[in-house]
């Protein structure tokens, strides 16, 4: 607040044209704006980004990641859905029928995630998330009434389209919409809406355990969070780098407005017009005439043969590898059949406190993953995720047969496993789902996809060889064998992953154009940071005139 009792504002710094009256030299040879110039201008003053969000920003985020609620409501309740279907589909379901029921949805993620992408830059992430409800709703109702087992992977395949695309769609469109400085937190709720689903799941399915067909229950509960982000999505806006994207920039300005309104700062035109001005300069389409196939042969070329765009696809799908690869999803798919073998009688309600332990230490990302930074986090966490993973195989090892849960080694197997999912859950689980981050518009689509079916491939082969290896390898060397991967995954990250936090998703560009960058990164992320705080000190400053 001024101290004549007006509204404080976030004016335009600098005079700066935006027309056919640039300066020349902030033009290129073929007639662009120079978004580098653009850029140093709205730097030299108070940069919109600076400000305070408007709080339906959060609200909105919400209500996309009740997407990552239903990803984490699937992995949930077939934990404690294969241990109670007996009988329910016309026999006793077997070790392949468990493996065949878990990778359905894997393999349908995989098609959904290849696709997705494309989708989104053709219709747009707004409806294709629409579309995804519509799969997921189709795919529950199937499962709910199997009576057979083929029906069951059905329905989980139609299921697992719908998981795909939303896996993808959800943190592209927090991305797009998020302020530089709470993207990585927005993200992240995404992530603890998917944690929290799974916790739902577990909580739900023990307090359903024993009771006759109370999985198809727990099934059917899925329907409604998707109908109702179906619904109520109808209504959202569509991000302003996308409206950009097709030309629409009027209502970019309109989306970019209301994004950084807040109750004591009105953004001044100017600045809304700059902002909106360097999105055009990154994210226009050049080729508005060329068809679907065009697009997608050109950004296909540009993601594989340009250096900073190939260097993008190597970090974002490394850690979506790194994500699915080190074992993950089969503790949260096999944990009721894990634990069910170590000798718990209620192996369910024991999978919650693991779901618990996931929640918990996502949500302690959350708090820090904008403030320590996502790199300083992997390089914290998957270190001890191997670790855990060695004692966990140990523990297996020494594991007599017919153990019961009060076997000394069976409680450390879940002190082992819950150290792991801590490690996890503030690391690993959260930060590769800022995926979208690292790619420019044109390639942005395509490239979260190629990422996106990454870590679903992992997820197929991860769920459809977990109990084979159980039973081939032994469950010690199947976390033995998780934990070399997990190693492996910390050096990736040393080498290859810059810090991209408090970075607008244009700068991210330029720090892989020519390299990783990893020391330059750093520095730009700790500058940025700075300019932060000390722009969030004159907002106090003058509110308190």
């Amino acid at each position: 607040m001024t101290a004549d009792g007006k509204t404080a504002s976030i004016q335009a710094p600098v005079e700066l044209t935006l027309t056919s009256q640039m300066p020349a030299e902030k033009e290129t040879d073929n007639g662009q704006y120079d978004a580098d110039a653009i850029a140093r201008e709205i730097a030299n003053g108070v940069d919109i980004e600076d400000g305070q969000p408007n709080p339906f920003v959060f609200l909105l985020t919400i209500l996309v990641s009740f997407s990552g609620f239903l990803f984490g409501y699937d992995t949930g309740y077939v934990s404690g859905a294969l241990v109670a279907i007996g009988t329910d589909l016309g026999r006793e379901i077997t070790s392949s029928d468990k493996e065949f029921i878990t990778s359905a949805t894997s393999l349908g993620a995989l098609l959904g995630g290849i696709i997705a992408g494309t989708l989104a830059d053709v219709l747009g992430r707004k409806w294709v998330t629409i579309g995804a409800n519509t799969l997921f709703v189709v795919g529950a109702a199937l499962q709910t009434g199997a009576h057979t087992v083929w029906t069951m992977i059905g329905g989980r395949f139609i299921m697992g389209w719908g998981v795909g695309i939303a896996s993808l769609i959800a943190p592209l469109y927090i991305s797009e919409m998020a302020p530089s400085r709470f993207r990585g937190r927005l993200v992240i709720l995404n992530v603890l809406a998917i944690t929290g689903g799974q916790v739902i799941a577990y909580a739900i399915g023990a307090g359903l355990e024993g009771l006759q067909n109370g999985w198809r229950l727990l099934v059917g509960l899925g329907i409604i969070p998707a109908v109702a982000q179906m619904i109520m999505f109808i209504y959202m806006p569509e991000t302003p780098r996308y409206l950009v994207r097709r030309g629409q920039i009027e209502k970019a300005r309109h989306v970019v407005r209301w994004i950084y309104s807040s109750r004591n700062v009105e953004v001044d035109e100017e600045v809304v017009v700059k902002k909106v001005k360097l999105l055009e300069i990154y994210n226009n389409d050049q080729h508005p005439e060329w068809s679907g196939y065009n697009r997608f042969k050109y950004a296909l070329k540009q993601l594989y043969f340009v250096p900073g765009h190939f260097r993008a696809l190597v970090v974002a799908c490394g850690l979506q590898g790194i994500q699915q690869l080190c074992g993950f999803n089969s503790l949260m798919y096999f944990s009721a059949t894990i634990f069910q073998v170590v000798g718990f009688n209620k192996p369910t309600a024991v999978s919650l406190i693991v779901a618990g332990t996931n929640m918990a230490f996502t949500i302690l990302a959350f708090l820090l993953i904008d403030i320590v930074g996502r790199r300083r986090i992997l390089l914290c966490t998957v270190w001890g995720m191997s670790a855990a993973l060695v004692l966990n195989a140990i523990a297996f090892h020494f594991l007599p047969p017919n153990a019961t849960q009060s076997d000394p080694w069976a409680i450390v197997i879940l002190i082992a496993m819950m150290l792991y999912v801590a490690f996890y859950a503030a690391g690993i689980g959260n930060v590769p789902w800022q995926q979208s981050e690292l790619f420019p518009m044109h390639v942005r689509g395509l490239g979260t996809s190629m990422a996106t079916a990454t870590n679903w491939g992992g997820n197929l082969i991860i769920g459809s060889t977990f109990l084979t290896m159980m039973n081939r390898i032994t469950p010690s060397g199947t976390f033995g064998f998780y934990a070399s991967l997990c190693l492996l995954g910390e050096v990736f990250v040393y080498f290859c992953y810059p810090e991209t936090s408090c970075l607008t998703l244009e700068d991210i560009q330029g720090v892989l154009k020519d390299g990783f960058n990893i020391k330059r990164s750093n520095q730009m992320s700790q500058e940025a940071k700075i300019k932060h705080r000390a722009s969030t000190r004159v907002v106090v400053s003058d509110s308190e005139v």
